[in-house]
């Protein structure tokens, strides 16, 4: 939801502004619009290797969002996950660089994003087409770093 729709819905602006950089939301926007996510935050280790293993459902307007310490090369798989998954691995600057669409669950077969992934958004499987997120798509957190990312809060 954008700050004018927040603001329609009666937030004062200030409220409106401040709802957009939450550490439980996370917005995409690229040429076909933008969208906005209730993410998980998995910015440990221990978190990043559970991500979304042994959930029966995500709710669609749910995700969860990996933050790296460091860029570098990533991969996943889909061990114990039980949903499709769409995964969106991008750089340090926030940017989409590589989108794997409906990883098939329980899969270990490894799911290569990049040589430089800081950040990777896993959200239900067949909604990155159905909502038109294409690589070069700029995603926004506040625990991305801010003073090179794209879209900062």
């Amino acid at each position: 939801m954008s700050i004018v729709a927040l603001a329609a819905l009666g937030w004062p602006p200030s409220v409106a502004a401040q709802s957009v950089c939450r550490e439980d939301a996370l917005w995409l926007k690229g040429d076909w619009g933008q969208a906005r996510f209730s993410v998980e935050v998995a910015d440990t280790h221990a978190e990043r290797g559970q991500g979304l293993m042994n959930r029966p459902s995500m709710p669609a307007s749910a995700g969860m969002i990996f933050i790296y310490e460091r860029t570098g090369p990533a991969s996943f798989w889909m061990r114990n996950t039980l949903i499709p998954l769409d995964i969106l691995f991008a750089d340090e600057r926030g940017v989409i660089q590589h989108i794997h669409h409906n990883a098939i669950p329980l899969d270990e077969t490894s799911i290569f994003g990049g040589q430089a992934v800081r950040y990777v958004l896993e959200i239900n499987g067949g909604l990155a087409k159905s909502l038109g997120i294409t690589e070069g798509t700029v995603m926004r957190h506040p625990n991305f770093l801010q003073e090179i990312a794209n879209w900062p809060c």
